[in-house]
């Protein structure tokens, strides 16, 4: 029994008919049979409108008839057999040995790793080797440093403006040096937004005469602008807390700097020179906890010469020294790259310590 909705019903086709028309049909120009296929049956190879069974005929025009372009038949693609499929990096996975063809040379490959997959970070591969993923900034940031704090002191002992203008640049670095250091980049919006919050705290710290007030009031003010920004942003919402954390914490940093600027000019002074000192001790080549107690006693004896022989400075230099390892530790973890050295490694010592230079300089008077 047929499945075909003509089957045999108009003498077109029919068990055992084979195609024969009736006597009252009337004469047709005879036409050529199509060829039945394996399992069709007879009826849809002796039936005209077999293949109007099986197409769909439209009798008007559709949204898809206009819009839709034609479709041309694809062609066979022949797999190519000496391509690997990779897994996706940081997956685990081993690729498989894909087999070679007849007279090609055998592929070659890289060391094993203990990964066991070659397409990681830098830092990753460190991690899992049981080695360190932090990278010291070395001697060329240290000087620029070192260059930088002297600038500030010099400007702070000349007065208020010429100490503004290496502040300003200390600002922009640390901008742009934490967003390069959390792998964002280039993310101009997030560091214009952060040096523009510093430029509004100096601009609101000159109106007030240096009150230190502005800088809190600024950072707030900042923060609720840059989680407005992020709100309004279509990535993902893990990206977008990541943004919104970058943008706050580089805001917060170039406005901190801005305790400089807050502080009395001998604080500033003695703290800026403190800085410089240790760090360029701190880029010795020795181990790193030799180095690190030597970069606080040089900032000790940096603060004690340049304030006067007295023990408010050795303490002003010594808070500063302390705070500028924390931030030239922080420049150098995860694998960063020389643009990462020679921006927050040379930025980040200087802004740690400015809330410690005005606090300290306020506090010992």
């Amino acid at each position: 029994m047929t499945n075909q909705p003509y089957g045999g019903g108009y003498g077109y086709g029919g068990h055992g008919s084979h195609g024969a028309q009736e006597p009252h049909a009337p004469y047709q120009q005879p036409r050529s049979q199509p060829q039945a296929w394996p399992g069709q049956g007879y009826d849809n190879a002796y039936d005209p409108y077999a293949d109007q069974q099986h197409t769909q005929q439209w009798q008007g025009q559709t949204w898809e008839t206009q819009m839709q372009p034609p479709v041309a038949a694809a062609a066979p693609v022949t797999p190519d057999p000496v391509q690997v499929s990779e897994p996706a990096p940081g997956s685990g996975q081993v690729p498989e040995p894909a087999p070679v063809a007849a007279g090609e040379p055998e592929p070659e490959y890289g060391p094993a790793t203990l990964a066991g997959n070659a397409r990681i970070t830098d830092a990753q591969r460190a991690r899992a080797e049981g080695r360190s993923p932090i990278i010291e900034p070395g001697m060329q940031p240290a000087l620029l440093t070192a260059v930088l704090g002297l600038l500030l002191a010099g400007g702070a002992a000349l007065g208020t403006y010429a100490l503004l203008v290496p502040l300003v640049v200390l600002q922009g670095v640390t901008a742009a040096g934490w967003f390069r250091l959390n792998g964002m980049w280039p993310a101009r919006q997030g560091i214009a937004l952060g040096f523009l919050g510093a430029l509004a705290a100096d601009a609101a710290m000159l109106v007030s005469d240096r009150s230190p007030g502005v800088i809190l009031g600024t950072l707030g003010v900042w923060v609720l602008l840059s989680l407005v920004l992020q709100l309004r942003s279509h990535a993902d919402p893990d990206e977008r807390m990541y943004g919104l954390m970058a943008t706050v914490v580089a805001a917060a940093l170039a406005i901190a700097a801005g305790g400089y600027l807050a502080a009395d000019a001998d604080a500033v002074v003695v703290g800026a020179v403190a800085v410089a000192a240790a760090m360029v001790v701190r880029a010795l080549p020795v181990g790193t906890a030799a180095s690190a107690v030597l970069a606080v006693a040089a900032g000790v004896g940096a603060g004690y010469a340049v304030g006067g022989m007295a023990s408010e400075g050795a303490l002003v230099g010594a808070g500063a020294a302390v705070c500028a390892l924390i931030g030239h530790r922080v420049a150098g973890y995860d694998y960063p790259s020389r643009f990462v050295h020679f921006t927050a490694g040379v930025a980040l010592p200087l802004a740690a310590a400015g809330p410690v230079v005005y606090t300290l300089g306020r506090v010992l008077g």
